[in-house]
């Protein structure tokens, strides 16, 4: 054997080993400048004459062509201008919403990208004709995102998207933030997709509404808010709930993050708000015969974050019976929650299908079809349970003279 053949030929297997691992590595053929995207913060949908929907895009131009910085106006070509970019409004009509997408991207010169698209509102005219079709194409393009929140506004999509809201960049961005802090109903595309196809096929949405301008300012220069739930039937919009009846519905279906509970107790005058800090709602189903009952189970934990009386709340008969007071209350707003989308628009949108559907899965086979007709009819007992956590640092002394107290 030659001397060195051998590290020789080992050299020479390490060499073509390496040349070999560097075909395989990932090249950047197909990387996406920032500076080439159309980047989509939110889309809004309209129903356009003629059957058509309009799509109507707020976009994210990261860099800004030409000078000033200045805000640029609204809608159409319009947009608010920022240090690290700015955002315009683009729109275009067409027979499906694949199609209104592929007219928008030729009206473009940056390639569409819905990477950053956070935020879906459909307009309430298109709301009511119904919304499926749509949402269709939504889940099957595999550009927009399935956790995109999605609302229901008062009047256009189009006219949310061009207001200017004082405390974020833009109303997308104020609208995702609002979704975030959890005070109303939060859905996004996948999740409003599943109530579509769910037992009961009925579904609530987030309703918003426009916040009126300052006197004197641009009438765009305000802020969409969330003014209570829109409940649809077979993806039309068929009722409306307010903002409280809305508080019940997130107790029924367990969705309770940040709530705060006031009551003007009978122990005394004034009034003590409770926040609520745990929430755990329970659907028990029962079939007896022909008689279908619910009976939703509540539990929560709670603290006192204001107390107008003056009363005692170390006392704990005092504490019990602020708890039965503080049961009876969330037990009344669930009952107002249950009229209208129970006995007036036969709308299940407290999950109770679902329940009747694990409980009892073979019954449920035979009378899903009848669902519609039996869900008015369904008994719902209510169970709730508070507990008094924290009655916080002050005692009764730190608390308001008899003569200072509010009256109920």
């Amino acid at each position: 054997m030659v001397p060195g053949a051998g590290w020789k030929g080992l050299r020479l297997a390490m060499t073509a080993s390496a040349a070999l691992l560097l075909l395989l590595l990932p090249g950047c053929w197909d990387r996406k400048e920032v500076n080439d995207l159309a980047i989509i913060m939110a889309a809004g949908l309209d129903k356009a004459e003629g059957g058509l929907v309009k799509l109507s895009v707020q976009l994210f131009v990261p860099r800004v062509s030409g000078g000033g910085g200045q805000d640029s106006g609204g809608s159409g070509g319009g947009g608010k201008t920022s240090t690290s970019g700015q955002t315009i409004l683009r729109s275009a009509t067409g027979y499906t919403l694949a199609d209104a997408m592929t007219k928008l991207q030729e009206k473009l010169s940056r390639r569409i990208f819905w990477g950053h698209g956070e935020v879906f509102v459909f307009g309430e005219a298109l709301a009511r004709d119904g919304i499926r079709e749509n949402i269709d194409f939504i889940m099957r393009d595999p550009g927009p995102r399935e956790r995109a929140e999605m609302f229901i506004c008062k009047g256009r999509a189009q006219d949310i998207l061009t207001l200017m809201p004082p405390l974020e960049r833009s109303s997308a961005e104020s609208l995702r933030e609002m979704a975030k802090s959890q005070t109303g109903l939060k859905v996004t595309v996948k999740d409003f997709a599943e109530m579509l196809v769910s037992d009961a096929g009925a579904a609530a949405l987030p309703w918003i509404e426009t916040l009126p301008a300052q006197p004197g300012s641009d009438p765009k220069r305000t802020d969409a808010y969330i003014n209570g739930s829109v409940i649809l039937k077979k993806d039309r919009m068929v009722g409306f709930i307010d903002d409280r009846v809305t508080r019940g519905l997130l107790w029924l279906r367990d969705e309770v993050e940040a709530a705060t509970v006031t009551l003007a107790p009978k122990e005394g005058k004034g009034l003590i708000s409770f926040k609520i800090l745990d929430s755990r709602t329970k659907l028990l189903p029962l079939i007896e015969g022909d008689r279908w009952s619910v009976t939703v189970r509540i539990q929560t934990e709670d603290d006192v974050i204001q107390n107008t009386t003056n009363i005692n709340l170390v006392d704990t008969k005092v504490t019990e019976s602020l708890e039965k007071q503080l049961s009876a209350e969330i037990e009344k707003r669930i009952r107002e929650a249950l009229v209208h989308p129970q006995k007036e628009l036969h709308a299940d949108i407290f999950n109770f299908a679902e329940a009747f559907h694990r409980r009892y899965p073979q019954l449920w086979k035979k009378e899903k079809q009848r669902w519609e007709e039996r869900f008015p009819q369904v008994e719902v007992r209510i169970e709730s349970r508070a507990r008094i956590v924290r009655t916080g640092m002050a005692t009764v002394q730190a608390s308001r003279p008899k003569n200072e107290v509010k009256p109920k």
